[in-house]
Formats: structure tokens, C-alpha cells, sequence
């Protein structure tokens, strides 16, 4: 019987088929988590295109997610710690991701579907957890293309490019652009990603050997000290807690890298190009935080581009000279920053959703996929609601505030699946084992619950939105969606045959 279960869950990871019966028997969480499939052609409907995106693809999508941070926002967290402050902040959180992606690097290999962290989280702490980080994510990959469209607009509006400004024309021109693209098909999608993504690191190449001439370590604490904080000094001019309210925008450097395993049911060899793919991705990011962060601040100094306004490549490279013509080359590869991120989000966000909806979470016709196996409605509401959101607030710092507190939420909800994985299934066939096991994701989960209280820091108003959005997904959640919840969606399977095994154990 054992040996039945082991061909079967070995059978649900790729992508089982459909049940008549409604799943997997066996276990109480069978029975009362997933209770029906609706109908036997319910996963051929909700199909994606497998075996489209290499390890390469994989890499450039998690630099995708980020890259556009290294443009423009960390550095208002010099406003809020100094150098020092923000350079503890940023190792901190630096460190925090790097456990993280060495994490999920085990878990999605050990299922390697498009639900993500959902997916990890719904075997680990059962459908409650499931859908509260799932949820968190979804907030993250809503919020942030919403934010970052705006940051486009400002930067289209900067460059004076077709005399357009920043206004909801121009954020309806890149999302219906872009989701197009989307539609297109995946591989197609992850390509043109890939391209922008590598305009966008190139750039930043260029731009470190412009700084460098005007470096000097004089310029990185030449923030007036504020006396009255406690432990404040030179380096650390708003005292010890700068450090606190600086994580946020430590953030910024690999904010969204955890979104490649959304991409694992469409990756080929997912068990082995995932670790490989998250590993790289970490590795080149850290490289350009370090290379952006310190040349940045060192060209022109903290205090000139601490402004949350202010694009802070731009600044160090201009001065009080006004426009170069390398200046000019970033200002224009920031926008593709900008681009390569808000693409690759709304990839991330559509998947999320799809899983979600896929097992039943929410609403079932959000995760049909069209013929070219693209989850249409769950790229095109989304981008409706981010529309929406940007035209009518125009707020984008707020708008990205409400994304780092979900995100907050789900990598400690992640980091948590991980231990208790480790813990409670300690001989589950782990293709990829996470360096340092559970001490690695227990840090992972201490500095994301630190991070998530810092974000009250910054932002409470953005913080308290966000817990009202969750207040109602999770009520929707309650009363409705955790007794439609589809048996034969991969994750449930996977998490159903968990508990069958489980009760095997105990007979």
C-alpha cells in the first residue's frame, strides 16, 4: 500500500489527472479540504505549456522580478538609517532572501507546480496556510505592477519621450501591451524578459565604471547626525532602530526573486533547473546590489540621493553638472528596469492566481487557459484591478508599501512550510536539499516576521490596507471557497496523499 502511494504522489508532482471520485481517498484532510473536481475535463481546461522555460529563462526571470530596484527606491532608505544603516539593513536582508531561496529551492523540487508557495505551504500547514500565503503573494505580484507602471509613467514623463506624461494612458498602454505579450505564449514571454532584463544588467555595468571616477568614502556618511537617536554616530545618523526602518528598502535589492518557482510547471526539468536557477539569480543580484548601493552612494553622497524622489543612478552621475550622455544611456536602461520587472510580475501574479483558482480557493474561471495554454482572465483581471488602482491613486510608493507587507507575510509563511516539512516528513524524497536545513530557514523566518513589524515603521497606514484586504480574502476564504475546494489539483492531491500516508503510518 505504501509502495501505492509513493506511484501516486510520484505521479501527482508533474501533473495528475482528473478523478472521478473527486481525488484521493484516505485521511480526514482528504475528505474535508478538497471535495470535488468538477468534472473530468477540469484539468485539461487549466493546462500550462510545459518544458517552455531552460534554467537560463528561470535565471532571467528572478533578476526580471528585481532588477528595477537597483534603479530607483532603496535609496530612500538612507533617509531612514544613513549608509550604515541601510548597508546592516540590506546584509540583513540580503541574508534573509539567500536563506529563503535556498528554502524553496527544496521545496519546489519537491513539488514542482505552479502553485508555488501556496503549494509548499498548503502540504505543510493544510488549507488554512495554503491560502494565507498564497494571498500574501497575491497581494505582492497586484500591488507591485500597479506601482511600477506608475514609476514608468514618471519615467516616460522624465525622458520627454513622445510628449506623453505620466497618466493612466501610458499605464493602460503597458499593461494591455504587456499582458498581450503574455498571451502570446510563455517561452515567447520569458524570451522577451530575458532581453529587457539584460539591457537593464548591462546598464548598471555601466553605470559602476562612470562612478567610480567620482568615488570616495567621505560621501557615504555625509548625513547630518541626528543627536537625539539612540546609538546614533556618522554612520548610523538616526540612531540604531534606522537600521529597523531601513529593512523595507534592504528589500528592494531582491524584492520579488521568490517568485521563480511560480514558474516550475512550465520549466523544463523543473528539479533540476529550479535549485540552479534561484541560486544564480541570488548570486547576481547580491553582485549588483553591492556594486549599486556603494557606488551610488559613494559618487555624489548619501545626503544627495537620499531624496525618495530622486533616481538615484542619475544623481551620482550628474551631479550639479546636469544631463551626460552616460547619464542619459541609464536614465533610458532605468526605464527598461522598470520594464523588465513589471513584465515579469504580472507573469508571477497570473500564476499565483491560477493555482489559487485551479484548486478552488478562488473562483474556478479565473484559471481556464486559452489555446496557447496562457491562463487568460488570470492576466487580465489582475491587470484591470492594477490598472485601476494606478489611475485612480497615482500613489505608487504607497501602492509597493502594501506589496512588502504581504511579501513579509509569505516568506515567513515559506520559511515556516520548510521547517515543519522538515520536521514532521524528515524521510520525503528531497531531490535538493536546502545548506543547513531547518537553522537555514529559521533564520529565513526570524528576519521575515523582523521585517514584516518594520514595515509599520515606514508605512502603518500601507500596512493596515493591506490587513483589511486580508481581513476579506480571508472571510471569502471562511465561508465559502475552503468547502469548493477542487481534490484533483496537484496541490491538493500532493497534500491529500500526504495525509494518507500519514494514516497509514498510524494503522
Amino acid at each position: 500500500m505504501a509502495d501505492d502511494i509513493e506511484a501516486r504522489l510520484t505521479k501527482a508532482v508533474p501533473g495528475p489527472t482528473p478523478s472521478a471520485e473527486g481525488g484521493p481517498e484516505g485521511g480526514p484532510d482528504a475528505r474535508s479540504a478538497a471535495r470535488s473536481d468538477g468534472g473530468n475535463d477540469y484539468l485539461e481546461r487549466r493546462t500550462l505549456r510545459r518544458g517552455s522555460a531552460g534554467w537560463l529563462l528561470l535565471t532571467g526571470l528572478g533578476v526580471a522580478y528585481v532588477v528595477s530596484g537597483d534603479f530607483s527606491g532603496w535609496n530612500a532608505g538612507l533617509g531612514k538609517g544613513g549608509f550604515g544603516g541601510l548597508a546592516i539593513a540590506t546584509v540583513l536582508m540580503g541574508a534573509m532572501y539567500a536563506c529563503l531561496v535556498f528554502s524553496l529551492a527544496e521545496l519546489s523540487a519537491i513539488l514542482p507546480t505552479a502553485g508555488g508557495g501556496y503549494g509548499f505551504a498548503r502540504r505543510a500547514l493544510g488549507p488554512w496556510g495554503g491560502f494565507l500565503t498564497g494571498t500574501a503573494i497575491l497581494i505582492e505580484y497586484i500591488l507591485a505592477p500597479a506601482a511600477i507602471v506608475i514609476f514608468i509613467g514618471n519615467y516616460v514623463a522624465s525622458l520627454g519621450l513622445f510628449g506623453l506624461t505620466s497618466s493612466w494612458p501610458v499605464y493602460l498602454g503597458c499593461f494591455v501591451i504587456f499582458i498581450g505579450v503574455h498571451l502570446w505564449g510563455v517561452g515567447e514571454a520569458l524570451r522577451f524578459s530575458l532581453v529587457v532584463t539584460a539591457i537593464a544588467v548591462a546598464a548598471l555595468l555601466i553605470f559602476a565604471f562612470g562612478a567610480l571616477g567620482d568615488f570616495s568614502v567621505s560621501h557615504l556618511n555625509d548625513i547630518p547626525v541626528d543627536a537625539s537617536a539612540a546609538g546614533s554616530g556618522s554612520w548610523l545618523p538616526f540612531g540604531v532602530l534606522g537600521i529597523w526602518a531601513a529593512f523595507p528598502f534592504g528589500m528592494w535589492f531582491f524584492l520579488g526573486v521568490e517568485g521563480v518557482p511560480l514558474a516550475a510547471e512550465e520549466a523544463k526539468d523543473p528539479v533540476r533547473s529550479m535549485p540552479k536557477a534561484l541560486a544564480i539569480s541570488m548570486g547576481v543580484l547580491t553582485l549588483l546590489a553591492l556594486i549599486t548601493f556603494l557606488l551610488a552612494t559613494g559618487a555624489q553622497g548619501a545626503d544627495a540621493i537620499k531624496d525618495p524622489d530622486a533616481a538615484p543612478l542619475i544623481v551620482a552621475l550628474e551631479g550639479t553638472g546636469g544631463p551626460t550622455t552616460l547619464s542619459r544611456i541609464v536614465n533610458y536602461a532605468g526605464l527598461a528596469g522598470l520594464v523588465a520587472s513589471f513584465f515579469s510580475l504580472i507573469y508571477a501574479g497570473s500564476r499565483q492566481l491560477f493555482a489559487l483558482s485551479r484548486a478552488g480557493y478562488l473562483p474556478r474561471f479565473l484559471s481556464l487557459t486559452s489555446r496557447r495554454k496562457a491562463p487568460y482572465l488570470g492576466l487580465v483581471i489582475p491587470g484591470a484591478i492594477g490598472f485601476t488602482l494606478a489611475a485612480a491613486t497615482g500613489d505608487g510608493v504607497r501602492m509597493l508599501n502594501i506589496a512588502v507587507f504581504g511579501a513579509t507575510i509569505s516568506y515567513a509563511l515559506m520559511a515556516l512550510s520548510h521547517i515543519v516539512l522538515r520536521r514532521r516528513e524528515p524521510n520525503l524524497e528531497r531531490p535538493y536539499r536546502t545548506p543547513g536545513g531547518i537553522i537555514t530557514s529559521t533564520v529565513a523566518f526570524v528576519l521575515a516576521l523582523s521585517a514584516l513589524v518594520a514595515t509599520f515603521l515606514v508605512d502603518k497606514d500601507a500596512a493596515f490596507i493591506a490587513l483589511a484586504v486580508y481581513a476579506v480574502a480571508l472571510a471569502y476564504f471562511a465561508f465559502y471557497s475552503r468547502h469548493h475546494l477542487v481534490a484533483s489539483a496537484p496541490e491538493e492531491e500532493f497534500a491529500a496523499l500526504a495525509a494518507a500516508e500519514a494514516e497509514l503510518t498510524r494503522d
